[in-house]
C-alpha cells in the first residue's frame, strides 16, 4: 500500500503546540473509521465478560475456546466477549537517549511520541481514563488516569516536552512498568513504548502484569540498528553512556556478524513480549508509521492473535 500519512512531526523542529496540533489533524483525519462506531472492547483487543459463543475462525484467542460448545457441537467455538464499557489505559513510554537516534525519516524519539499520541486518541473518548508513566533514565514522571479530551490533550504534550536524558542515564524500562504492579490498578489496557534496547529488567515486570491488563508493546526500531551500510571506519557511539567504537563497515564479515547479532536481538525481544502475552506492533523510521498502527489495529479488531506486526 502507499504511504498514507508522511513521518511524525519533528520535536526539534516544531513548537509543542505544532507537533501536536499535526498529530491531531494526521491521526485523527487516518483514524477517523476505527475511534467511532460499535465499542467492542479494549481498543487492540476483547472485553472481559463473556457473551455469545460463536464459530472458531483461524486466528482468534485458544484461550477464549468454549469447550462446552466444542463438545456438544463437535466444531469449536469460541466464547465472545463482552466489551468493558470504561477502559483504564496506561501508558508507558520509554524516552529515555537511546531514542535520539534516527537514521531515515525521523527519530526514533519522534516516532515513540507519535505512537503514544495515537493511542491517547484511540482509546479517550467515551469515558475512559487515560494515565502515563514516562521514563528518560534520569526522570520519571507520573500522570494519573483521568478521563477526557483536554487530559489526552494535556497527556500528548508531557510527551512532547520530556526533556532529553543527558549523557550517561541508561534507561530503566523494568523500574518504570513496576510502578503499575504496586499498587495493582484496575484491569485495563496497557501499551509499552520502547526500543526494548540497554539492560533487559523488563520482561519479569511486563509478565506480571498480564494477568490483569491486556497488553500491547511497541516496539521502535531505525534500520541502521538491523544492518550497517558499507561507508568504511565510522565510529558508533553509545548516547545513553557515550561510549565510542570505531567499526570498519567495509568489512562484509563485519557487516554480517552486526546483521546477525542485530536479528537475534529482535528475535529475543518478539519472544519476551509473546511470553509475557502482549501483542507485538513493530514501528520503523523507514515506514509508513501510521499505517502500521492501523493494520494493527484492524487486525486486533478482527480478533487476530498478538504476533509482530513488521
Amino acid at each position: 500500500m502507499s504511504s498514507i500519512a508522511g513521518p511524525p512531526p519533528s520535536l526539534k523542529s516544531d513548537s509543542t503546540e505544532v507537533v501536536l496540533r499535526k498529530l491531531e489533524m494526521t491521526v485523527k483525519q487516518k483514524l477517523d473509521g476505527l475511534l467511532f462506531g460499535n465499542h467492542i472492547g479494549l481498543v487492540p483487543g476483547p472485553g472481559s465478560e463473556a457473551g455469545e459463543s460463536r464459530l472458531y475462525h483461524a486466528g482468534d484467542d485458544v484461550r477464549r475456546m468454549d469447550w462446552f460448545v466444542t463438545a456438544r457441537t463437535t466444531t469449536p467455538h469460541i466464547r465472545e466477549t463482552i466489551a468493558d464499557r470504561e477502559l483504564e489505559t496506561w501508558i508507558v513510554a520509554d524516552l529515555s537517549a537511546s531514542l535520539d537516534f534516527g537514521t531515515a525519516d525521523c527519530e526514533k524519539r519522534d516516532l515513540a511520541v507519535a505512537a503514544a499520541a495515537a493511542f491517547v486518541y484511540l482509546t479517550q473518548h467515551g469515558g475512559n481514563r487515560i494515565g502515563a508513566i514516562i521514563t528518560t533514565g534520569e526522570d520519571t514522571i507520573r500522570v494519573p488516569a483521568v478521563a477526557g479530551k483536554a487530559h489526552g490533550d494535556w497527556l500528548i504534550r508531557k510527551f512532547i516536552e520530556t526533556p532529553r536524558a543527558r549523557e550517561g542515564n541508561r534507561g530503566d524500562l523494568g523500574a518504570a512498568l513496576e510502578e503499575l504492579r504496586r499498587p495493582q490498578r484496575r484491569r485495563g489496557l496497557l501499551v509499552v513504548i520502547s526500543d526494548f534496547l540497554g539492560a533487559s529488567t523488563w520482561p519479569r515486570p511486563l509478565r506480571g502484569l498480564q494477568e490483569r491488563h491486556d497488553i500491547v508493546g511497541v516496539e521502535i526500531v531505525d534500520p541502521r540498528e538491523l544492518a550497517l551500510p558499507n561507508i568504511g571506519l565510522v565510529t558508533l557511539r553509545d548516547p545513553e553512556t557515550g561510549a565510542t567504537l570505531e567499526v570498519q563497515t567495509a568489512s562484509s564479515d563485519t557487516r554480517e556478524r552486526y546483521a546477525q547479532e542485530a536479528q537475534q536481538q529482535r528475535a529475543q525481544i518478539a519472544t519476551a513480549l509473546r511470553r509475557a502475552g502482549a501483542g507485538h506492533l513493530r514501528l520503523r523510521t523507514d515506514r509508513d508509521w501510521l499505517l502500521d498502527v492501523m493494520r494493527y489495529v484492524s487486525n486486533r479488531r478482527r480478533g487476530a492473535a498478538g504476533g509482530v506486526l513488521r
